[in-house]
């Protein structure tokens, strides 16, 4: 469909000169990705109203005005609040299996079908001025409906308890009846409820978890679980269907686990949701990981190393081959980290190529092939494939198994470049990883050029952070002294709206960067154990993940709690 231009239309409505276009258009030029119509607005030169009769023309919908509309309870309750607050719309009538909904961002068609997706029903739009759209939001949502009022609802449903009669015995279940007991309003409003919240509050993971006595839904974020309102037992099966039907899975197959995919825009933004479903004694466990593209920035600079860690992990990914690892627990943003890296080398003069399991973000310019081990496609035989396509960069998703240690150094050399990961406790312990994995020493020194470690502890909530005094056990745990922190000052979030109550808001980073040098391969070479390698590193300089997490806490960045919870194993 062709559209006239907004700025075509102004001026035919002569709400704006031709003059005024032109300084319009000059404008533009230096604000690159915004809108004519909102710069125009914004320089005074037209109201919301004329904005909104223009942008209604452009799009061929019905422009309205919404101060004297009064809206239905029961229309209202077909659009959640967090749903109604992520696309700035308000849901104005329900007729004949049409929901009408104003917006204020028309030129986003993508709105429309992403809420046809979550909601079910045909869904059309008309255009409403900002201002009026944000008056609405406030007025009607103000006492926002919650998980708590839809699962008040869910239990009231009589044709859903109809439906799920019986259900509780295994195998009951009518399969004829699944799809329509997923696709049924109030267990998609409850999952759609769920999972925008999840994505709001950046969360990484969703868990949903049959009991005997009850079924958990529980959030991740920032590296912890947080347990919401559970809904009613007997809804199991009906929302762990409605997952499987959005992530293509076979929702007749309760006894096998299940991998799946679900992709969505929020927002105009791209999110995956990586589906696992395990089956249990008491019914299917999902659990969905949250991939939000808009949140992670592929920039070593975003990752959060200091200075001087950063200004060295650079020389180590410049040299022109050997292997660098990177290791930490899952979930502690090593993916980020190695993506972050390949980003910067991404280079028109070199050939890049990744072997993950899954592949988690695209990246322009990189060759990317996602493992599946079900055909035999294994990282071990995907990289003896990879190295005959002439790369310069090679990142396998992770060493694993011997095979793929063996073919990675083999890689390094000839002359590749290898990034991976492997699962160890700090930087150190990885040389005994490699040599338990059957890498000879002399090949570790001739291969690996650096490792880094790495964690996640939460940020101190800056809102609502007050001074504390820490126990003497917590600082037993970690070896200090009063003396030690004598004048130093440690912090701790209280608990506000900011945080939801928690003392913390987001995550940082400690890093703990091992790099090789002649000494460091010497010891290797004569099987020195990890905590000679440790102090040897740390006489060259290397901070551990203890000591940076200790600094982090006398800056006010975290709290004394989050550097034990995460650092204590490792002295």
């Amino acid at each position: 469909m062709a559209f006239k231009r907004i700025g075509q239309i102004l001026v035919e409505r002569k709400f704006i000169t031709r003059d005024q276009l032109e300084t319009l258009l000059e404008e533009q030029k230096k604000r690159p990705g915004e809108l004519l119509g909102r710069i125009a607005e914004g320089m005074n030169l037209i109201n919301d109203e004329q904005l909104c009769e223009a942008l209604a023309e452009q799009m061929g919908m019905q422009a309205v005005s919404l101060g004297n509309i009064t809206i239905p309870p029961d229309v209202l309750a077909y659009v959640t609040e967090p749903m109604a607050q992520l696309y700035r719309i308000v849901p104005l009538s329900f007729r004949d299996g049409v929901l009408t909904v104003a917006m204020c961002d028309p030129q986003k068609l993508q709105i429309l079908d992403e809420l046809r997706n979550f909601l079910g029903y045909e869904v059309r739009g008309v255009v409403a001025s900002e201002r009026d759209v944000i008056a609405a939001l406030n007025r009607y949502y103000s006492t926002a409906e919650s998980v708590e009022d839809i699962i008040g609802d869910l239990e009231n449903d009589s044709e859903l308890q109809e439906a799920l009669k019986g259900g509780e015995r295994a195998g009951a279940y009518d399969l004829t009846k699944s799809e329509e007991l997923a696709d049924s309003a109030p267990v998609r409003k409850l999952l759609n409820m769920i999972m925008l919240l999840a994505i709001k509050d950046r969360a990484s993971d969703m868990h949903f978890e049959p009991f005997e006595d009850e079924f958990k839904v529980r959030i991740k974020a920032d590296g912890v679980l947080f347990e919401m309102v559970p809904p009613p037992k007997h809804l199991a099966f009906a929302i762990t269907t409605r997952i499987k039907v959005m992530a293509n899975l076979d929702i007749a197959e309760r006894r096998l686990p299940q991998d799946g995919r679900i992709e969505l825009t929020i927002g105009g933004h791209p999110v995956d949701l990586r589906v696992s479903v395990l089956p249990t004694m008491f019914g299917e466990s999902v659990v969905m990981r949250v991939l939000d593209r808009s949140v992670v920035k592929l920039d070593l600079e975003a990752v959060g190393m200091t200075p001087a860690t950063l200004a060295h992990f650079r020389e180590v990914i410049d040299k022109p081959n050997g292997i660098v690892l990177v290791t930490g627990p899952t979930g502690s943003g090593k993916t980020t980290t190695l993506y972050s890296a390949l980003s910067e080398l991404n280079d028109v003069a070199d050939k890049l190529i990744t072997t993950e399991d899954p592949i988690e973000y695209d990246i322009d310019g990189i060759v990317q092939v996602p493992i599946d081990a079900s055909i035999g496609n294994t990282f071990a035989n995907c990289l003896r494939a990879i190295l005959r396509q002439d790369p310069d960069v090679i990142l396998v998703g992770e060493i694993r198994d011997p095979e793929t240690a063996e073919i990675a150094v083999q890689a390094s050399l000839t002359g590749h470049m290898v990034f991976s990961t492997l699962h160890t406790n700090d930087a150190p312990s990885s040389v005994t990883r490699l040599r338990d994995m059957g890498v000879p020493p002399f090949l570790i020194t001739a291969t690996v050029e650096g490792i880094l470690a790495q964690r996640l502890v939460r940020r101190c909530c800056q809102n609502c952070k007050q001074e504390v005094k820490p126990s003497m056990d917590l600082l037993a745990e970690l070896q200090l002294t009063p003396d030690d922190v004598q004048g130093k000052k440690f912090y701790r979030g209280v608990g506000c709206d900011t945080c939801n109550g928690t003392g913390y808001k987001g995550r940082v980073g400690l890093f703990e960067l091992m790099v090789f040098n002649d000494d460091l391969r010497e010891m290797v070479m004569h099987n020195a154990s990890t905590e000679e390698l440790r102090d040897k590193a740390r006489s060259y300089g290397m901070v551990t993940l203890r000591d940076a997490g200790l600094e982090f806490a006398f800056q006010g960045l975290t709290t004394i709690d989050e550097v034990v919870r995460e650092t204590v194993l490792e002295a």
